[in-house]
């Protein structure tokens, strides 16, 4: 499979966008002829949005930008996202709400969101290949970036000088290391994959350069069996056969003790999660460092990374000033400082690509023994996430599938790679049942 990233653009002539519905819709809303000039005069702009510290960099915005006013509405809630569909229903949805990656694919796919590609390019060169992706579900722009989770490694540094082993350099190194401390002592693992949650194969995946979805021409690729989603399959599959994970579920409030007692010394991890260490690690504080997430290929490394977006509901009447607002709130220097000062508890790592004037802010520098430059780690992290991923248009139902068979493979009654090959048909049918036009790609 060729690992050149997505096209930026993939233009569908009319015949042909029927079956591309993702395309379709947004571009032939009741928002199109809106969308297609520049807004004159004073506006409000309504935007919906759970992240801490946002809201106050709503009022800056609003005290620098008289013409173009924000009315920030806290969505927080399970039941966000249900509520912003409603909305859309209804008519009465915000200009702007913040989303993750799969959920503006989702919503873009069902004529949810308004296409702003033509608003949006000037903004594009501020932020990496893999984050502009993740707002340009088939090459079409349905929001602005606002922030990335890069993954690298946190790992015990004292247990792994006690069981003589490295931080891992590859995905083979990691599970060297995991045998090795089991025949030292069976109750410690390497890692952590809980029955709940596949996130896991999704990096490995991402990482080893798989792309689960792509567009071609007129339709969708899915491809969930090419040999680097195989390849990816393969290490959780070794994790599993071998026992070299724990299984502390993530929605069990004691989940950190399996870290935090040593009873799991090594972990894949990212910048929103370093603050939530810092505070439930009490008795392993000090004693962890960082390193890069493992790789499968020294010579080409890359990592992944969920992102956040500001997505452009549909029916917004002024998109041209929501993409202006967005842009400002992800990449402008005046915005980033606050929102990744540790005082806003955002939690927010930028998506732009220079991430250096922010980095030091979000490390919690009792955590780490300070043996490495942890800096330096989640720098690289953030350059190296792979340019190859999408996320497709039913990317959030096929995950929720996917939850349902990963407690199977994690309890060895189904393998990675049936589970895959279950997936990428599950996928395929339910696209064409959708009337998206999609095949499958091995």
């Amino acid at each position: 499979m060729s690992k050149s990233r997505i096209r930026p653009r993939v233009l569908v002539p009319l015949a042909a966008a029927a079956s591309l519905s993702l395309l379709l819709t947004a571009c032939s809303d009741d928002s199109g002829s809106e969308a297609s000039s520049t807004t004159k005069g004073d506006v409000t702009l309504e935007f919906w949005s759970w992240t801490d510290g946002i809201e106050a960099q709503t009022k800056v915005w609003n005290k620098e930008h008289p013409e173009t006013q924000i009315k920030f509405v806290n969505a927080a809630g399970d039941t966000a996202y249900q509520k912003l569909r409603a909305a859309v229903n209804a008519g009465t949805a915000p200009c702007l709400s913040k989303m993750d990656g799969m959920n503006l694919a989702n919503f873009a796919a069902d004529g949810l969101l308004t296409d702003v590609s033509d608003f949006a390019a000037k903004y594009k060169d501020a932020y990496t290949v893999a984050a502009w992706n993740a707002v340009s579900p088939g090459g079409t722009t349905f929001g602005i970036p606002m922030g990335s989770s890069p993954l690298f490694t946190a790992y015990r540094a004292d247990l792994f000088q006690k069981y003589g082993i490295q931080a891992p350099k590859t995905w083979n190194d990691l599970i060297a290391a995991g045998k090795k401390v089991q025949q030292k002592n069976k109750n410690v693992k390497i890692y952590n994959m809980a029955g709940e949650d596949p996130s896991t194969l999704v990096d490995l995946s991402w990482e080893a350069g798989a792309q689960w979805y792509r567009v071609d021409g007129d339709h969708w690729v899915v491809d969930f069996t090419s040999p680097e989603a195989l390849k990816a399959g393969d290490i959780v599959q070794q994790l599993v056969d071998n026992d070299l994970a724990s299984s502390a579920s993530y929605a069990d409030p004691g989940v950190f003790k399996t870290w935090d007692l040593g009873k799991t010394i090594a972990m894949t991890t990212s910048t929103w999660r370093l603050p939530i260490y810092d505070t439930n690690f009490p008795k392993s504080k000090g004693k962890w460092q960082l390193a890069d997430s493992p790789v499968f290929d020294i010579a080409k490394p890359q990592t992944s990374s969920n992102f956040d977006t500001t997505g452009v509901l549909k029916g917004c009447k002024h998109p041209d000033r929501a993409a202006e607002f967005a842009a400002w709130l992800s990449s402008t220097k005046e915005s980033l400082t606050a929102l990744t000062d540790s005082v806003s508890k955002s939690g927010l790592f930028p998506a732009v690509k220079d991430v250096s004037p922010y980095v030091d802010k979000i490390i919690p520098t009792e955590m780490f023994n300070g043996r490495s430059d942890s800096a330096q780690v989640i720098t690289t992290a953030a350059s190296r996430v792979g340019e190859q991923w999408q996320y497709g248009p039913n990317y959030a139902a096929m995950y929720s599938e996917m939850q349902k068979q990963w407690g199977q493979v994690t309890k060895k009654q189904l393998t990675v790679k049936d589970m895959l090959t279950s997936l990428q048909k599950w996928t395929v049918d339910d696209l064409n049942r959708k009337g998206i036009k999609a095949v499958a790609g091995s």
